[in-house]
């Protein structure tokens, strides 16, 4: 199938990141959300990160001015019905995605291959309640969509092989690299990040040292470019927490319990970085530890 057109449902973090570089890599960008003023900030979101790339030179103003051509939002969830391409990208709950793609099907072509952006849910299982599970498949970004080059291609169990050969090649359009994983809880990546993390919670949570010491010690002791509470106040401390329970839930592996701190932190709202409180205060100038 030749792709030539994306929707995007889900204005944030991911999916202004997804629109950024479709549309720089020549394709139609339909984007979507149930809120105007997520996608008036993402479009400004978008605009800013173009214009720093033509600042440093790694893009053209002519190729900026063009791509931002090529975005258009609109806050009717069907009107992505005409794209060649949808990759959800809403919030991480199952339920949510299922009632976005029920309002969907209808409006779709028959020859529309539909995607998630999901970090850990069943793709076999999102596909089986639509009408074309062997046009469904997982295409999870990395965060920031611009600057990581990973592509997790996951096939549920229904994916024929022309819809993983046409993500493929969207995946190298973007030029960016593709890593094919089974359909299992929280699939690579997270399969492995996210219990690291969580293991980071529990070496706080026990006393074992303190949000400085833990974070220090990775970045200098294994060589990690952010420490591991760090990192988890930028993925968000209750996606963290989402992924951690589909590990939990989907593998029935103790290994696998979310961290009670965790579970706390998320209850008190402190999401990280997006609620400016998490395993570092962000009100100030710099980052203060809250343990």
């Amino acid at each position: 199938m030749d792709i030539k057109s994306i929707g995007i449902v889900g204005a944030g973090q991911m999916g202004n990141g997804i629109a950024h570089v479709s549309a720089l890599a020549g394709y139609d960008v339909m984007l979507t959300d149930v809120r105007q003023e997520a996608l008036d900030a993402a479009v400004d979101l978008i605009t800013t990160n173009m214009d720093r790339q033509v600042a440093r030179e790694k893009i053209t103003q002519s190729e900026r001015d063009h791509a931002m051509d090529r975005i258009q939002t609109t806050s009717t969830l069907i009107d992505l019905g005409k794209s060649d391409l949808i990759i959800e990208a809403a919030t991480e709950r199952e339920d949510i995605k299922h009632a976005i793609f029920a309002e969907l099907l209808p409006a779709l072509k028959p020859e529309t291959i539909l995607t998630s952006n999901t970090s850990s849910i069943s793709i076999t299982r999102l596909a089986s309640r639509t009408d074309r599970p062997e046009r469904f498949m997982g295409f999870h970004f990395m965060n920031p969509v611009p600057i990581m080059q990973l592509v997790e291609l996951i096939r549920g169990i229904a994916t024929n092989e022309d819809t993983y050969q046409a993500c493929r090649g969207v995946v190298d359009r973007l030029n960016k690299t593709s890593a094919t994983a089974e359909d299992f809880p929280a699939f690579i990546v997270n399969r492995i990040l996210m219990p690291m993390i969580n293991e980071a919670v529990y070496t706080l949570y026990e006393g074992v040292g303190t949000v400085t010491s833990i974070d220090t010690s990775m970045k200098l002791g294994a060589n990690h470019p952010m420490g591991p509470l760090e990192l988890a106040d930028f993925i968000g401390l209750d996606t963290c927490l989402a992924i951690m329970n589909v590990l939990h839930d989907g593998l029935a592996d103790t290994k696998y319990r979310p961290c009670p701190l965790l579970t706390k932190y998320v209850e008190a709202g402190w999401l990280g970085r997006k609620a400016q409180r998490g395993f570092y205060d962000y009100r100030g100038e710099t980052p203060v530890p809250t343990r």
